[in-house]
């Protein structure tokens, strides 16, 4: 029996070994105070399990008892919990107090043990702690077992509670709670009630799988995408998890008044699934790269796609900035074939812009020959349908090349989907308004992800972009939205062919 115990103490050490290395390589890449308390679980339990090992071949002694009784029946558990009440809690108080309750017994048992005396002898048979230890020591780690068994009953039962009808952050704390649990529960009841050395073992074995797999095995979906997006496109420097055709970088920290952020395994799970793996310099992306010298520069370092906390504001005269811009590049075959003028306008002179973007009818407006074709005009495409039709000819979905384009993938904080939603509409509002260059400012909410949000633009060309950056409302969502979004990924795009009708609206 000494001998089965040992090679099961062993595996179980070498396990707990390297799942100590997984986790300090996650506190590597997000520091965290969940995995802070779970890298001492992890390595307390290590220690503790070579100890028995060594104990079962050779026999037990003093040094071996008490590091034992340190690491595997004081620690382990007791970090286990605390690490998981930083995992589930979603205010400051219950985690400070996890934090101090675990760190004061941790010194207070530790040094307690250390000093206290052991008169009985040892042997190879697993010892068992009220035999060994005085009346202090021994009704420490009593306090601390039914106390961690506790923890860890009402914690299973909130994240139960909260991962059945709440967001994919609670089901994965909920997954990474009733992995666990269970095992550190096993662990301080064997503990307690001084069942055999093979049950310890084995319970403290379980505990260090649960940890693993609740490290490992949530994010391995999200592995899996990384690297089928990797396999059709061809990779370059932007990600370092292979190329997924996007640049991946974090928004800016949310100011002291921002709500506060959630703490969990969801916020991995949501930045693996955004690829975020570091700071990217949108503004080198936005260099030119092909020789267009009218290709204008990106926002600085630190600012992102809207031009940050602050841009220039526009303050040319609206004539003069219709004089100045420069005409759109592109031949003749890109264009709307030549047909009578429209809204009373010169056929020659620029198209109609007034087109809603959330494709709302102006008053007396001919859905057929109207708005429809003004949007179309802008993009150099032609509607493929009744306006086209109403005037016998053919219309071309051949776009303008000049035509500009970006598609925004943002993940939300949690919770922070309605004050977004609400933001959004009201910079809609303000582009339908202000931007007759911005063609299409569409803002979508994800089904299966209800967390992400995804922004597509379209404009005439890169001088409206650059327009659009500098208007005070997308100002202010830039500045507003860094409080609610966790990370974006920026995708630039060019059109190869489009049909463009006005959307439908609901009524207020």
């Amino acid at each position: 029996m000494e001998v089965l115990v040992a090679v099961i103490a062993f595996a179980g050490a070498v396990l707990a070994a390297i799942t100590t290395g997984v986790v300090v390589g996650r506190i590597r890449e997000k520091p965290s105070g969940w995995l802070v308390a779970w890298g001492v679980t992890t390595g307390a339990t290590c220690l503790s399990l070579g100890l028995i090992a060594v104990g079962q071949l050779l026999g037990y002694g003093v040094v071996i008892f008490r590091l034992f009784q340190i690491t595997g029946s004081l620690a382990a558990p007791l970090w286990l919990a605390v690490g998981i009440a930083q995992l589930i809690a979603r205010k400051p108080f219950p985690r400070f107090a996890a934090w101090l309750f675990g760190g004061a017994l941790t010194g207070l048992g530790a040094v307690i043990m250390m000093i206290d005396p052991v008169t009985q002898t040892f042997t190879k048979e697993f010892p068992a702690a009220d035999v060994f230890w005085d009346i202090w020591p021994e009704w420490l780690l009593r306090a601390v077992h039914i106390g961690v068994i506790g923890m860890l009953v009402i914690w299973l039962v909130i994240a139960v509670l909260r991962g059945r009808n709440g967001d994919d952050y609670d089901l994965d704390n909920m997954n990474a709670t009733v992995a666990l649990a269970p095992g550190g529960i096993a662990v301080a009841a064997a503990l307690e009630f001084t069942l055999p050395g093979i049950v310890v073992v084995a319970a403290m074995a379980v505990t260090v799988g649960g940890v693993w797999f609740a490290l490992a095995r949530p994010l391995a979906p999200y592995e899996d995408e990384a690297e089928d997006a990797g396999a059709e496109q061809p990779e370059d420097g932007w990600s370092r998890r292979g190329a997924r055709g996007a640049e991946s970088r974090a928004e800016p920290s949310a100011s002291a008044s921002a709500p506060p952020r959630r703490s969990g395994l969801g916020d991995l799970v949501a930045e693996y699934r955004a690829g975020e793996q570091g700071d990217v310099d949108y503004a080198a992306r936005m260099q030119p790269s092909d020789g267009f010298a009218a290709r204008p520069a990106g926002p600085p370092a630190g600012q992102d796609a809207y031009g940050g906390g602050r841009g220039r504001e526009y303050t040319m005269p609206p004539q003069a900035a219709e004089a100045d811009r420069p005409a759109p590049q592109g031949g003749p075959e890109y264009t709307m074939p030549p047909g009578p003028s429209e809204h009373g306008r010169p056929q020659g002179g620029r198209p109609e812009y007034t087109m809603p973007a959330t494709g709302t009818m102006l008053p007396g407006a001919d859905p057929a020959a109207g708005v429809g074709a003004g949007m179309a005009a802008g993009m150099g495409a032609g509607i493929a349908g009744a306006a086209a039709a109403s005037r016998g000819q053919g219309g071309s979905v051949r776009p303008s090349p000049n035509i500009y384009g970006l598609l925004t993938v943002f993940t939300l904080m949690d919770g922070a989907g309605d004050a977004f939603d609400k933001l959004a509409e009201e910079t809609v509002e303000a582009v339908l308004r202000n931007e007759p260059d911005t063609l299409v400012f569409v803002c979508h909410s994800v089904k299966s992800a209800p967390l992400q949000r995804i922004v597509y633009e379209l404009y005439r060309d890169e001088v409206g972009y650059t327009e659009h950056q500098r208007q005070p409302h997308m100002e202010r969502f830039a500045t507003e939205r860094t409080a609610l979004v966790l990370a974006a990924n920026v995708i630039e795009l060019s059109v190869n062919a489009a049909k463009v009708v006005p959307l439908p609206t609901a009524f207020r």
